[in-house]
């Protein structure tokens, strides 16, 4: 018995050892790797040897293995209820329980509840069994702790700006390597016409985390207007230290954004701070974006001028409020105007609505005239 003893230990400490080199790669607490083994050897034993009441505890020091039988202390009278609802007295079992009378001859400290533990010696093959069934449960546990570990490291990050390094490509998606998890980037998130590398270093937006299934998903994107506004925040500093806010952004992703900013401080200029000396803070951006044109508009109060200001690079525009419920206005652009107002394919009017949450119909001067609106 001695020699199947320390068989168990030996494999154990052995286990131990390959378990520690995993804990410090996976960055897992090591609580819950000895709990796991202790589980997966309880229920091993259990399972070959039927002790319906035993368990496995490990030495977190030495990494010894010992297996205990326990009587669980109960009342000296125990009464049940049966399915019919009757109450009826039930006689202790001596192979599980003990009375707490006869509990307390032992150790006068017991209470109902307690657990009075033996040491008991494995079979001669438990070192086998218990060594197979563990590592299984213990390798699951493992991979449950890493995701839990990688889950509270990206836990809030949704809506962030992250660095990472393009790993991987198939038909319809680049992976993109976040150090201990790998994101998904789409390919139809990525800013049209780029070229991605692979070992690249790439700016990515967190749209999603995704929890509920197998394996933690990262959605990640490149056309999200949120990717903008990070990137603004980033190259910006006024925008940390609450100089300047932003009001919004609304983007046509490799095309046109539209980026709306304020200050409270009127000594500040938020569109000069935004460009930066001789453009170099907007360039960044601008470079980052592969060159998509952005549109800096100051954010005001006054919907009417917050809507002429978003028709950049539109100017001379009348604005009339309509239905300022239903946020519907009339902007009417002379011949010079007209046609910047709307924008190519409609951009400029669509970004300019999305930004100031205004249904913008557009008129020319004729069409205004129709209607009895002057130009101001």
């Amino acid at each position: 018995m001695k020699k199947v003893k320390e068989e168990v230990i030996d494999k154990a400490k052995e286990f131990l050892k390959a378990v520690e080199g995993i804990v410090k790669e996976k960055n897992i607490d090591k609580e819950i790797v000895f709990e796991a083994m202790e589980t997966a050897l309880t229920t091993a034993f259990k399972k070959n040897y039927g002790k319906s009441n035993s368990k496995v505890l490990i030495n977190r020091e030495t990494g010894d293995i010992k297996v205990f039988s326990y009587l669980t202390v109960v009342a000296d009278s125990i009464e049940e209820v049966d399915e019919e609802g009757n109450i009826i007295k039930r006689e202790i079992n001596p192979d599980l329980e003990i009375s707490i009378t006869d509990a307390k001859k032992i150790d006068k400290t017991l209470e109902i509840g307690d657990t009075i533990d033996t040491e008991i010696e494995p079979k001669e093959d438990f070192s086998r069994v218990a060594t197979s069934t563990a590592k299984q449960v213990v390798i699951q546990k493992i991979r449950e702790a890493e995701r839990s570990s990688i889950l509270s490291e990206f836990e809030g990050k949704e809506g962030e700006l992250l660095l990472g390094t393009v790993a991987l490509e198939d038909t319809d998606n680049y992976f993109i390597d976040l150090g201990r998890s790998n994101g998904i980037l789409p390919k139809k998130e990525i800013i049209p016409g780029e070229h991605i590398e692979m070992g690249s270093s790439i700016k990515v937006y967190v749209t999603k985390i995704d929890n509920s299934g197998k394996n933690l998903v990262i959605k990640l994107s490149r056309t999200h207007y949120g990717f903008v506004r990070r990137l603004f925040e980033l190259e910006i500093p006024e925008f940390t230290d609450g100089s300047i806010m932003m009001y919004g952004v609304s983007r046509e992703a490799g095309v046109r954004s539209k980026v709306a900013v304020y200050s409270e401080n009127s000594n500040i200029d938020p569109i000069g701070a935004c460009i930066g000396e001789k453009g170099s803070r907007i360039a960044n951006i601008i470079k980052e974006l592969k060159g998509e044109k952005i549109d800096l508009i100051k954010y005001d109060k006054d919907p009417k001028i917050f809507i002429e200001n978003a028709l950049s690079p539109a100017k001379n525009v009348t604005v009339l409020i309509t239905d300022p419920k239903k946020n519907e206005a009339i902007v009417v652009a002379d011949a010079d105007n007209f046609s910047l107002a709307i924008g190519k394919k409609g951009i400029n009017a669509k970004l300019a609505s999305r930004l100031t949450k205004y249904k913008l119909d557009i008129k020319n001067e004729n069409e205004a005239k129709e209607l009895g609106i002057k130009l101001g």
